[in-house]
């Protein structure tokens, strides 16, 4: 977040490079950046002349660097976007030679998802000597909480642990939903709001009382009743609550079960750091690691594997989803 920050100053600031390749694979900062630069490096009455969009697929690098090469109208330069550029990815070398020498008033923007230019090709090293590479890296899921934080404390809002939770468990890494159900909540909420489970569910549609989220603190607590109702309420709302999900969420906890029970500082922050987990929730890993031996946590990692084995239409004779998590939660809390 903190090198699309400086990016967007320089071109705020007017330090514009003749070349953009954005690459990687989280295209939510991809997006952000170019159409930043569609929307803020020309005046409206530059862009019907000096502003193209091309896509991929439909073009060549040659046809690319043609267009690059043309001078203005009436502006001091012109920007050439080329979205969905992965699909120039067996010609895209070519693009070395215009690199090498790029026209100064044009400004290319490459979105380059998914995929990433060889470090040792000369291409890439002629685009960072004279433009700028961004790698947009993908967040693993522990560090989408606090992204989403971040996010929300640039527009003056604040969220507690478990509603950014749930947004992650029910929405995953997709920064680009989750951006757009965070624009839902800043639409309807005033600045300042401490954004809390029930505006969740009040606003997206997530159960503040029935997501895995939930789920897996009963499991850790070994609350039976409340497992069971959760479980029960999937059942109803398969769409909503896909098994492989619930038992990849649960394969996680307990795999950081393992983890927990092989520190020998199990001071908060030092849980807290090694599992990757807010301090919020470590108590809910003391509590299951008193319920859950190193043994047991072991087996249960047995037993998420076969539930996943059979989720997928193995050896399970077409058995139910909601039968299969039944079982499995059986088995865990027993």
């Amino acid at each position: 977040m903190n090198d699309v920050t400086h990016i967007v100053n320089d071109i705020k600031n007017g330090s514009l490079k003749p070349i953009y390749f954005l690459m990687g694979e989280e295209p939510y900062y991809i997006d952000k950046i170019s159409e930043y630069i569609e929307k803020n490096v020309l005046d409206e009455s530059e862009k019907g002349f000096n502003q193209v969009v091309m896509y991929g697929r439909d073009v060549s690098i040659d046809e690319i660097v043609s267009s690059a090469k043309r001078y203005p109208m009436m502006a001091d330069r012109q920007v050439i976007i080329v979205k969905e550029a992965q699909d120039l990815s067996r010609t895209i070398d070519k693009i070395e030679s215009y690199a090498r020498n790029p026209q100064p008033t044009t400004v290319l923007v490459f979105n380059y998802k998914y995929k990433k230019l060889d470090k040792r090709k000369k291409a890439y090293k002629a685009i960072a000597k004279n433009g700028l590479i961004y790698e947009s890296k993908k967040l693993y899921e522990n560090q989408v909480a606090d992204w989403i934080r971040k996010v929300l404390g640039g527009k003056k809002y604040n969220i507690e642990p478990k509603a950014s939770q749930m947004l992650v468990e029910f929405l995953g890494t997709d920064l680009s939903k989750i951006s757009n159900e965070l624009d839902k909540l800043i639409s309807v909420l005033p600045a300042e709001t401490i954004i809390n489970p029930s505006h969740i569910e009040e606003n997206i549609g997530i159960s503040k009382d029935f997501n895995n989220f939930e789920l897996r603190k009963a499991v850790g607590q070994k609350d039976v009743v409340k497992a069971n109702r959760i479980i029960n309420y999937f059942a109803q709302n398969p769409k909503n609550n896909p098994l492989v999900m619930t038992i990849s969420l649960l394969n996680s906890f307990f795999t950081q079960m393992l983890m927990y029970h092989g520190l020998k500082d199990k001071s908060k922050g030092s849980v807290a750091k090694t599992l990757g987990v807010n301090p919020y929730f470590v108590d809910d890993y003391a509590t299951a690691g008193r319920n859950y031996p190193m043994r047991k946590v072991s087996q249960i990692i047995g037993l998420l594997r076969d539930a996943d084995v059979k989720s997928k239409g193995v050896g399970a004779n077409a058995m139910p989803q909601s039968d299969i998590l039944k079982e499995l939660l059986f088995k865990i809390l027993h």
